[in-house]
């Protein structure tokens, strides 16, 4: 009877999460539409969001300045917050599920820096793949940030058997700090105005983005969400470790491969719309997992959700905190996670880490 009532009240909890993370993500979504220099009265936002998407709308003469605020400067930027937050929050959690740890994101292994420095030289060199067009920019990040992985687990391999998280963040360290070695010698080769520009960029931003962006990374946010999305059994049973998780007949080398894809394919086309956004595949799994315990079939949409959410208020405060100037949201993602971050590897030093 115990155990029946604690499974009731675990399935409401669960179910009032999904619905606050839900309305968490609207209401963000609308303020992000309704809070800037020109005020827009939200039944006007409605109707245009509704109009341009639907075709239904109930208002007449909507002023055409108005309409373009809205469809072609705000909605096309919060959207594109939410992409790149749930992308970056969901391979977060796809990371600290993999290696059991909270301390582990795509930021602080290395990932983001080896995507950041593709992206930078397609940027740099203007490079342009036959047959791909416009999405050499994502494609290129994504590899590089993959083999930037491949080459931090390498280097743990090489001086520990164990994949012990201080050791692979210190590699993810040591690589990042290369990384930005070679990406500043290729700015430095450029001139003013192009340095000026891609320092701007890897600072994080989803400002001056425009529909090509959002349609640039919604087909990698799909396919590697769902790559994920599916093998959340595969990091419930690696939570418990390799060897366990080979007992109960988990392919671990598989569903490890599968995991490193997905995630690889989120943050490779996150850091390629938006640049190099740090912690927030850090601090918002970490605080679902505190809320909804280790199991990942929950962990991985909600950290989505509140991710996506996140940043979206990330960069309204990053608009606005010295408007008519603004902000790179990695400042404000950097203010936040940085602390929190310290946090955690002080609870892991002490012992008192890991998922739960």
């Amino acid at each position: 009877m115990r155990n029946s009532s604690i499974r009731k009240y675990l399935s409401n909890k669960i179910v009032w999460l999904y619905m606050l993370s839900g309305g968490f993500v609207l209401g963000t979504t609308l303020l992000g539409l309704l809070v800037s220099s020109v005020t827009i009265p939200v039944p006007v936002i409605l109707h245009i969001v509704l109009e341009n998407t639907f075709n239904i709308g109930w208002l007449d003469d909507i002023p055409r300045n108005e309409e373009m605020i809205i469809w072609n400067i705000r909605l096309p930027r919060v959207l594109l917050a939410l992409c790149v937050g749930a992308s970056l929050a969901l391979a977060g959690a796809a990371f600290q599920g993999l290696l059991r740890n909270p301390l582990a994101d795509p930021y602080t292994i290395g990932v983001s820096s080896g995507a950041a420095l593709g992206a930078v030289f397609v940027l740099f060199f203007q490079v342009t793949i036959v047959g791909l067009g416009s999405f050499t920019l994502p494609i290129v990040a994504i590899i590089s940030g993959f083999i930037t992985l491949l080459v931090v687990f390498g280097l743990v391999r090489l001086s520990s058997r164990s994949l012990a998280v201080e050791t692979i963040v210190l590699a993810g360290i040591i690589i990042s700090a290369f990384i930005g070695a070679i990406t500043s010698l290729i700015i430095s080769l450029g001139d003013r105005d192009a340095m000026t520009q891609i320092l701007y960029w890897l600072y994080g931003s989803v400002g001056m983005r425009g529909w090509s962006h959002v349609q640039l990374i919604i087909p990698f946010m799909l396919v590697g969400s769902f790559i994920l999305l599916i093998h959340y059994r595969e990091l419930n049973a690696l939570a418990l470790g390799e060897d366990a998780a080979d007992h109960i007949g988990v392919n671990v080398k598989k569903g490890k491969t599968y995991i490193l894809i997905g995630a690889s394919l989120l943050t490779g086309a996150a850091v390629a719309v938006s640049g190099s956004i740090g912690f927030v595949g850090l601090v918002i799994p970490h605080l679902v997992r505190l809320v909804t315990g280790p199991n990942h079939r929950h962990v991985l949409p909600l950290s989505m959700l509140i991710g996506g959410a996140f940043l979206i208020l990330a960069d309204l405060v990053a608009r606005t905190i010295i408007a008519p100037k603004e902000l790179p949201i990695g400042i404000i993602t950097a203010l936040i996670g940085a602390p929190v971050f310290a946090l955690l590897l002080i609870r892991e030093r002490l012992g008192r880490g890991g998922l739960r």
